[in-house]
């Protein structure tokens, strides 16, 4: 009718008819505190989630991490033992079979060679089936190829095997990766640092091995002997449980928390609050190639001469140093022996196995590490991660060069006084 105002459409929409609602009741204390109240419940439930990051941190260091740092240093142990047999297994392989520098060379460049060729492969093995099954898996391969190879009938048959045994090994540093995985953010760095302590044992229980073996049973019994850890360890894996980060990434997320909850009651810790997440959620998986875009293309570059250079420093010195035993010179820690002049030390038909005083210098310097391991526990949270690499490779250069000079066996000298 003319003159009589109507409601707009507006008006009568349902979302202004709210509005004016609430506009209305405004001043009502009940209602008020009503909206407030399930406001503050909608944005706690949209808060409460955590990571697996977040919920190791907050269950901390404890009885579970023991536990694993044992297991762990177990498998890092056992590979210890199969990567220093090398330089215990030349010379003797050298006496035995006759063979050449380059043939004694071989065996050495075929375990590094499977290590290499498998690292792409246990790579895939862990993204598909997890860490643990991998760990099992390369565990067997290495003891298995580990003990046949003590049943070598010529050298083309221990290069094959021993191939194997590398190829076995290069799923080993999972077992590392895996620890990290279950370690609270504030105690990582130094527990890395710590696992290596096992590696020294592993070296150091593989010398002791040889020194008891080697004069009596030979090196066929030692290669059986320094393959036993592993059995043990793929045993006791089955205590080990799958990486929580590995379970939610493959759509498993019931089961991350269930790996969550022994951790938290292990440790007597009780769980974070809410619902477990990815850490990126919508992220794309990493490719190759993004190891040289722009922005990650100098880091590549970098750390692969690191890891060179490591390796390269560390087996070299390894392997160096039973070759100084051999080396009859009297010099560089050899000892001159009358019945060799320096013409024949040379000639490949002349071999001098380690006797039991060779392997107790060896044992010295394989402690070696003992010390250097300590300084990287104190220092790596103080100075950082870059400068003590730097430190530590400057002090490994020094006395590597140190080696030039011409010096008697002075430890062996003081056992024979």
């Amino acid at each position: 009718m003319e003159g009589e105002e109507f409601p707009s459409e507006d008006a009568q929409s349902p979302s202004n008819q709210v509005e004016i609602s609430n506009g209305s009741d405004s001043n009502s204390p009940s209602k008020s505190a009503s909206f407030e109240k399930t406001t503050g419940v909608v944005e706690q439930l949209a808060e409460d989630t955590y990571t697996v990051e977040e919920a190791v941190d907050a269950i901390g260091f404890g009885s579970f991490q023991i536990k694993l740092s044992l297991l762990t240093g177990l498998a890092w142990m056992a590979d210890a033992m199969e990567m220093m047999i090398l330089s215990i297994l030349s010379p003797a392989l050298h006496c035995s079979w006759r063979l050449t520098e380059f043939e004694r060379a071989l065996i050495t460049v075929v375990v590094f060679c499977g290590m290499m060729l498998s690292s792409w492969f246990w790579g895939k093995v862990c993204d598909k089936y997890g860490r643990k099954v991998e760990l099992i898996f390369c565990s067997v391969v290495t003891f298995y190829f580990g003990l046949l190879s003590a049943a070598s009938p010529n050298f083309v048959w221990m290069l094959l095997l021993r191939g194997l045994v590398g190829f076995g090994i290069g799923g080993a540093p999972q077992s590392v990766t895996l620890y990290a995985e279950f370690l609270p953010s504030a105690t990582r760095a130094k527990c890395v640092v710590a696992i290596e302590v096992f590696w020294v044992i592993g070296t150091c229980f593989e010398v002791l091995l040889a020194y008891f073996v080697m004069p009596i049973l030979g090196w066929r019994w030692l290669l059986a002997f320094s393959a036993c850890p592993l059995l043990i360890f793929s045993v006791c894996c089955a205590w080990l449980p799958e990486s929580a980060r590995f379970l939610i990434a493959s759509g498993r997320p019931d089961k991350a928390v269930a790996v969550l909850e022994r951790i938290a009651a292990s440790n007597n810790k009780p769980m974070p609050l809410g619902r477990i997440v990815e850490a990126k959620q919508g992220s794309k998986r990493g490719r190759v190639a993004d190891l040289f875009i722009p922005e990650t293309r100098n880091t590549t570059f970098l750390l692969w001469f690191i890891w060179f250079a490591t390796a390269f420093s560390y087996y070299g010195l390894v392997l160096m140093t039973t070759e100084l035993f051999e080396y009859s010179d009297g010099c560089h820690g050899g000892d001159l022996s009358p019945a060799m002049d320096k013409a024949s030390a040379n000639c490949y038909l002349n071999c001098r196995l380690l006797n039991r005083k060779d392997y107790m210098d060896l044992l010295w310097t394989t402690l070696a590490e003992g010390p250097g391991l300590v300084l990287t526990f104190l220092i790596i949270d103080r100075i950082g991660r870059k400068k003590t690499m730097a430190l530590e490779f400057a002090l490994f250069s020094f006395f590597t060069f140190l080696l030039f000079i011409c010096t008697s066996r002075c430890i062996r000298r003081h056992y024979e006084q």
